[in-house]
């Protein structure tokens, strides 16, 4: 090799190979233009008007949904008489908690059932009342528990006490329980439960004691109504087996107040049910607690 031959270029020097793959972190925001992609080519005009049709189809599609859902919802939080249309006119019912029949003994039967025909109630008596209805102001001393001969004496004409004691006597009632409340009307409503030891006891006190079992005849008279009448209005149909009601009502809407009245005989239990108000006392209501009860002692 002469000195006037050019030196040979230096071989560019390699890294050595590293004994693990490095690392290679993304730039955050940065990208070379040739890594980018390719613009898309602009839409021919006609497809723009269709993507924009389809959008406004889409947006009209969703509001209607929007409304559809909101309008739905509104509906299901209202009440039912807040919703037009749909308001239901008050037919005058009572609005009672729900009903459910007490536990018995263990092994007893129920009153009417096959396997105790001579209707006996085996159920604590005083958790066979009726419960008082919402928004009712409860009297102290009727309140669900026991009460005395008297008080239930206490609901009839002075000259009928003597009568109705002996018979009490003569038929020697177990027990008796009562509840009372008023109502923000203005209506009263008592219930007395009296239980005898036999079915057959209970139907001679109601005949010849009070004079109960009979829709044509009035009973002993009430201290709030010492004339009634039939209640024709009552429909007997649909009632409970082995349980009857005899209704009665006190003629016009005169006096003090007026009085609606029965008796409920069901097996060894009788039940006597007053409503009173000042201008009159609404059948709907009465016959709806009469109903109820019956229900009770069924």
């Amino acid at each position: 090799m002469t000195g006037t031959e050019p030196a040979p270029e230096a071989l560019p020097q390699l890294p050595p190979e590293p004994t693990e793959p490095p690392t290679v972190t993304a730039p955050a925001a940065e990208t070379s233009a040739a890594a980018a992609p390719a613009a898309p080519t602009p839409a021919a005009p006609r497809d723009r008007t269709a993507l924009r049709a389809v959008g406004r189809w889409s947006a009209a599609v969703l509001l209607c949904l929007g409304l559809g859902a909101g309008t739905a919802y509104g509906i299901g939080s209202m009440e039912r008489a807040d919703v037009p249309g749909l308001a239901s006119e008050d037919d005058g019912r009572w609005a009672y908690p729900r009903l459910s029949l007490p536990a018995l003994p263990e092994g007893s039967p129920r009153p009417f059932s096959q396997q105790s025909e001579a209707g006996i109630h085996h159920a604590d008596l005083r958790r066979l009342l009726l419960p008082a209805p919402e928004g009712a102001r409860q009297d102290k001393t009727l309140n669900g528990g026991w009460t005395t001969q008297d008080r239930y004496l206490s609901e009839y004409a002075e000259e009928a006490h003597p009568k109705i004691r002996l018979a009490l006597t003569e038929y020697a009632v177990r027990h008796v329980a009562a509840r009372g409340w008023t109502m923000p009307d203005g209506t009263s409503a008592r219930i007395y439960l009296l239980r005898f030891a036999s079915a057959d006891e209970a139907g001679r006190f109601a005949s010849t004691g009070v004079n109960a079992l009979d829709n044509s005849i009035p009973g002993q008279p009430l201290k709030s109504a010492p004339t009634v009448e039939e209640d024709v209005a009552w429909d007997s149909r649909g009632g409970m087996p082995g349980v009857s009601a005899y209704p009665f009502l006190e003629p016009g809407n005169g006096g003090a107040t007026h009085t609606r009245q029965a008796y409920v005989h069901a097996g060894d239990t009788l039940a006597l049910v007053v409503h009173e108000k000042k201008g009159g006392a609404a059948a709907v209501p009465f016959h709806q607690t009469l109903v109820l009860q019956s229900q009770l002692l069924s």
